[in-house]
């Protein structure tokens, strides 16, 4: 079977045999003709006519050197070499050819070549890439070969694709590579000069201009102080013309171009365009008693008429090189401004009276300037005309009335959103401060009747609410409106707003007057007296220190007759008293100047309480009611991620952790209760056996019975009829008191 013949490939019959291309070589597979690699030999596994094999080992013997692949071994290591090539130039008459330099990059990781011809400024031609990377085969009739390390040495030719390169040096890394294999390095050779190139080098050094520019480098100076800019406040006193008026500018001062720039302060008001600038951003001259220049008296060079109007009409002029007719003109530098010092601004004289901190701190030290006495520039605010409302006619409330006489358009009144969002109801935190009060009054039938007096801390409102009593004959229930009351004594008809009762105003012991109807405060509930204590700085009754201090101050001068009484009050020395008899004798020592409230405060803090825990079997019963009721069953779930967040594996978390973890888990329980059962199952380092926990909140496997007891019952605020608390103040330890009061002296 005859082979076909293939373009580019040879046949020659003299030799008898078919003759291919070098790199294309042909077998069978399977009886179908393939092109097989150009490597592979003969039959006998001789080579075949005009076949080279490459050696299966470099020059270097085996073993020298390392074993990674070239791609590792030379990665980033590149072989520079400096050299140029000749372009004919057939369209121009002044130069026939060019010398174009270049560098030649000989990749060693695949060996591959690259040619860049650095760029030259105002050339017209395009420079850069001149042969991207790739690998190079050689010239004809090695075409199928490609350019290796071998090739190059300095002061040899290269051909890329017909373009001939002459290699004229190399750099030290080459250098030394190139030593290192073998190759014997020629002498550096010098680049031939570009005869156009050199023509013109000559042209522009023969020329020389009659009168170069003058350069000034103001490079430093503005690298120095960029962004620096002085500040001074000053006045223009333009009152001698009509309707003129004195006007307060600033002026800037820019360190880095020595410009300055003026704005002028507008006051409200004031009837005046508000422009941009006074000054726009330049440099200012001096101007002395000749006036403005005119135009063209200052230019950048200086003409001189030689023969002037002698010779017809016609004139000589030449440059002055001397400049002896040029004008000097002078501008504002930053010596010339301080505090006090007066400036021209184009005809308008503007005084310097203060500066900025980073103006004095410049000056003070550049120039050693110590006194930045300012100069009063500002005139003096016009007296405020007092505004002046009617009088409260009576119709709506009075902030309404107000709004309406404060503008044009009627406006309700602004109620205080902030306030009534953090004072509003958040769970248990009711925010309401109730109060039980009863009638100053000799009525025998009023002076028995009890009320609950309720400040809502979210709106300053009060409202009066008395309970029923059997066989009063009395019918109870709403006995004031929710709202806001005035203090009594007030006119009613005024321009200014009456003054309301507060939460400040109402304490234990104080007597109010709503509407006519004079109550006194007798008592408080326990929420009460907490929000008090831990708002202390708001209710000065129920700040301990201060009611120490005013205590303090009316029995210090009889210090040991007072400790004598308290002693006398424990004949059996058990240093507790009951609370009755200490507050007689606090009102007796104090000339009953401590209000009830402040009685109450004292005997809080010094208190003898019994301790009793909220019972945590009821809690957990009211969370399994919840949990029921919303049929949550997904425990075995909830004690697995619990067990997974112990790290330890000891069986606690902290508090915290299991009350994020339940949030997690969407737990219908109150935050209040989830919060309360935590509390009362954790152990002193406020860690939770979560166990325990899961198994008291599985209604399913755990229920706790309905009829279980519970040792105190949680009531709601709103239901709270003045009943005394569940846990009294009894018995009041006394001697902390006298230590506080007089110190640790004996009695």
């Amino acid at each position: 079977m005859a082979l076909p013949l293939l373009p580019g490939n040879s046949f020659n019959k003299n030799l008898g045999k078919d003759k291919f291309h070098k790199s294309q070589h042909w077998s069978y597979c399977n009886k179908v003709s393939m092109l097989v690699g150009e490597d592979k030999p003969g039959i006998g596994g001789e080579p075949l006519p005009g076949q080279k094999l490459k050696p299966k080992y470099s020059v270097f013997p085996r073993g020298v050197g390392c074993d990674a692949p070239s791609w590792v071994a030379f990665d980033k290591q590149v072989l520079s070499f400096d050299a140029y090539f000749d372009e004919e130039v057939p369209d121009k008459n002044q130069e026939l050819y060019r010398i174009r330099h270049c560098k030649i990059y000989f990749y060693l990781e695949d060996d591959t070549i690259q040619v860049v011809e650095p760029q030259v400024m105002n050339s017209g031609i395009p420079q850069g890439t001149i042969l991207r990377r790739h690998r190079v085969p050689l010239p004809p009739p090695n075409e199928d070969q490609f350019y290796t390390i071998d090739n190059f040495n300095i002061d040899t030719d290269l051909i890329f694709y017909g373009r001939r390169y002459r290699i004229i040096d190399c750099d030290q890394f080459t250098k030394n590579f190139l030593r290192k294999m073998g190759v014997r390095l020629n002498p550096s050779v010098n680049c031939p000069d570009d005869p156009y190139t050199k023509e013109r080098q000559k042209l522009i050094d023969s020329m020389k201009p009659l009168r170069p520019y003058e350069r000034f480098d103001t490079l430093k100076q503005f690298l120095e102080h960029d962004g620096h800019v002085l500040r001074f406040y000053g006045v223009w006193d333009d009152t001698e013309s009509m309707f003129g008026d004195v006007r307060e500018v600033v002026l800037h001062y820019f360190l880095s171009d020595d410009t300055i720039e003026i704005k002028e302060v507008i006051p409200l008001n004031s009837g005046r365009d508000a422009v941009p600038l006074f000054l726009n951003r330049k440099k200012l001259p001096k101007y002395g008693p000749i006036g403005l220049y005119q135009p063209g008296t200052i230019t950048d060079r200086t003409v001189l008429n030689v023969f002037g109007g002698l010779v017809g009409n016609k004139g000589r002029y030449i440059l002055d090189n001397r400049k002896t007719g040029a004008v000097h003109q002078e501008f504002y530098k930053d010596c010339d401004l301080s505090i006090g010092s007066v400036i021209n601004v184009w005809g308008r004289k503007i005084v310097l009276c203060d500066c900025d901190e980073f103006t004095k701190e410049y000056y003070r030290t550049k120039y050693g300037v110590q006194d930045f006495t300012p100069i009063p520039y500002k005139a003096p605010p016009p007296p405020k005309v007092e505004r002046k409302f009617p009088p409260y006619h009576g119709f709506g409330s009075e902030e309404d009335s107000l709004c309406s006489c404060s503008g044009l358009l009627p406006k309700p009144p602004q109620k205080d959103f902030k306030k009534f969002m953090e004072k509003d109801r958040q769970g248990l935190e009711s925010n309401i401060l109730r109060f039980l009060a009863q009638f100053i009054t000799t009525d025998p039938i009023d002076k028995d009747r009890k009320f609950i007096v309720s400040y809502y801390l979210s709106d300053d409102t009060i409202q009066v609410f008395e309970p029923p009593q059997r066989n009063t004959g009395i019918v109870g229930g709403k006995f004031l409106e929710r709202g806001r009351i005035k203090k009594p004594g007030q006119e009613q008809y005024k321009a200014e707003l009456s003054e309301y009762y507060t939460a400040k105003d109402l304490y234990v012991g104080a007597k109010v007057c709503f509407h006519g109807h004079v109550f006194l405060l007798v008592d408080a509930d326990e929420y009460a007296f907490n929000y008090m204590e831990k708002h202390a700085n708001e209710y000065p009754v129920a700040n301990i220190c201060v009611v120490l201090d005013k205590l303090k101050a009316i029995g210090e001068p009889r210090s040991r007759e007072i400790k004598q009484i308290f002693a006398a009050a424990d004949p059996q020395h058990t240093t507790t008293i009951d609370y009755d008899e200490f507050r007689n004798l606090l009102l007796n020592i104090s000339d009953r100047n401590l209000s009830e409230h402040e009685i109450m405060t004292l005997g809080r803090y010094y208190s003898l309480r019994d301790k009793n825990e909220i019972d945590t079997t009821y809690l957990l019963a009211v969370a399994q009611e919840q949990l029921k009721k919303y049929s949550f069953e997904n425990f075995g779930q909830l004690l697995a991620v619990l067990a997974y967040n112990d790290r330890s594996k000891c069986g606690l978390l902290a508090s915290d952790k299991c009350r994020t973890i339940c949030k997690s888990f969407r737990l219908p329980v109150a935050d209040d209760l989830l919060r309360a059962i935590l509390t009362a199952c954790e152990d002193c380092k406020e860690q939770v056996n979560y166990k325990k926990l899961v198994d008291g909140l599985n209604w399913r496997d755990h229920p706790i019975p309905v009829f279980q007891t519970v040792l105190i019952p949680l009531q709601c605020e709103d239901e709270w009829r003045g009943e005394p608390p569940a846990l009294p103040v009894k018995k009041i330890q006394y001697l902390p008191l006298m230590v506080d009061l007089f110190g640790n002296e004996e009695c």
